[in-house]
């Protein structure tokens, strides 16, 4: 089992041969990683990490895979980090069976064209898209008088809000439940990292979201939380503001 793992190696020839040497002949190998085709068709941009070597689509897995005698033989969609896979491979020579669940996810994928360069070829549109959006939203903010803080501060954050210039004149603060980051500041962004019981002390008018995968866990927390009237906003993978209090949301 190697969950989360395939993406950070340099030596990918290398490892996927050591996970052949691992199995037993008649054995199985699960390997979880980010799904190249949510990051490309949603424009998941903030995780592209440097630990992060391949991103990889059920084809590109497959024919790596299968550089150590590996068959690709079923394939899971999980919502995981914005959308991940678990792949299921056995060894060529114990004749495994291919599921279908393979040819379904080979076929989204050519059907959203990441089979060739063409697909690959808005993603940088989208990127700016995403970057414009949260921009003008912040200054809408800032010019209406209302306080901005930032909910999370994890390394997709820093992504994000260096790629758009957000400073602490646009976002005033950020909260995470790691103590370890409390009193110090977001690379880059320079914004102070509190403990997440400032937002019930400070009250803020709109709290942006930053770990946007979490989005279910996190908006039941600040559901729980949050009694005053304020928005929650989510930027990827497009702009999302929701009314804290079951009001609804707007995109």
């Amino acid at each position: 089992v190697a969950n989360n793992v395939y993406a950070h190696i340099p030596d990918l020839l290398g490892f996927t041969r050591a996970l052949r040497r691992l199995v037993a002949p008649g054995g199985t190998v699960s390997v979880e990683v980010h799904h190249a085709r949510q990051l490309v068709t949603e424009a998941q941009f903030d995780t592209v990490y440097h630990e992060h070597f391949q991103y990889y689509t059920v084809l590109s897995a497959q024919r790596a895979l299968a550089t150590a005698g590996l068959v690709l033989t079923e394939v899971e969609e999980l919502s995981t980090h914005g959308g991940s896979l678990r792949l299921w491979a056995r060894p060529s020579e114990a004749a495994p069976v291919v599921g279908p669940s393979v040819e379904a996810a080979l076929r989204a994928e050519r059907d959203a064209g990441l089979d060739r360069p063409a697909g690959y070829r808005d993603l940088a549109a989208a990127v700016s898209r995403i970057r414009d959006d949260l921009m003008e939203f912040l200054i809408d903010c800032r010019r209406a008088g209302l306080r901005v803080a930032g909910y999370g501060a994890p390394g997709k954050g820093n992504t994000l809000l260096n790629y758009c210039g957000v400073r602490p004149d646009l976002l005033g603060y950020l909260v995470d439940r790691n103590p370890y980051k409390h009193g110090r500041f977001s690379p880059g962004a320079r914004l102070p990292i509190h403990p997440v019981e400032k937002l019930v002390e400070d009250r803020p008018d709109v709290i942006l979201v930053l770990p946007w995968n979490l989005r279910t866990e996190i908006t039941a927390q600040l559901e729980a939380q949050v009694d005053w009237p304020a928005r929650l906003v989510f930027p990827l993978p497009r702009l999302e503001v929701r009314q804290l209090g079951g009001v609804g949301s707007t995109a």
